[in-house]
């Protein structure tokens, strides 16, 4: 967990450094784009075929947990960007893997944009979350941590059918 830890933090470290952003915005939009490619990686893994899996009534299914993470970008990064949760509704009307997929470009495309026209200055300005105030950079954060959380979910249900998660292949 301390190598995980370590090589996430280096990666932050050296993205922001490599960014023309500074290293407020920089390190957060590493830790997005580490996010945002191991969903789209799950997505492109996971036969069409398996998207209805639910491993127990409970939960949400494959195609489900997708399109919650894509609802999330924009509820975020709306909040990041526009000071207000944007509802696209995908969970609630998107149903094939093509269509889900398409959505999650649109979304993650969306917090790209958001990234885009962020500054280190505009990045600590606060914005309303969830009835409070919270910084934009904060609120883009929530993001990553709910994006890693839903993937934390992708990877069981991924294990569970016998395929290894993007971020346990073997380095190249």
């Amino acid at each position: 967990m301390r190598l995980v830890i370590t090589a996430l933090l280096a990666v932050g470290t050296v993205a922001a450094q490599g960014s023309s952003k500074g290293p407020i915005v920089g390190t957060s939009q590493a830790f997005y784009a580490l996010a945002k490619n191991n969903i789209l990686r799950s997505a492109d893994k996971i036969p069409e075929s398996l998207w209805s899996f639910q491993p127990t009534p409970e939960v949400r299914t494959i195609a489900q947990l997708f399109a919650h993470v894509a609802d999330g970008q924009y509820e975020f990064c709306g909040m990041a960007s526009e000071g207000k949760a944007v509802e696209k509704g995908v969970e609630k009307t998107a149903r094939t893997k093509e269509a889900i997929v398409s959505a999650l470009k649109d979304a993650f495309a969306y917090c790209d944009a958001a990234y885009a026209k962020m500054t280190d200055a505009s990045a600590v300005e606060t914005v309303g979350f969830f009835g409070r105030q919270a910084t934009r950079i904060g609120a883009m954060d929530f993001n990553v941590v709910h994006t890693y959380e839903h993937y934390g979910n992708l990877v069981t249900y991924m294990r569970l059918k016998g395929i290894v998660p993007p971020s346990s292949e073997p380095r190249r």
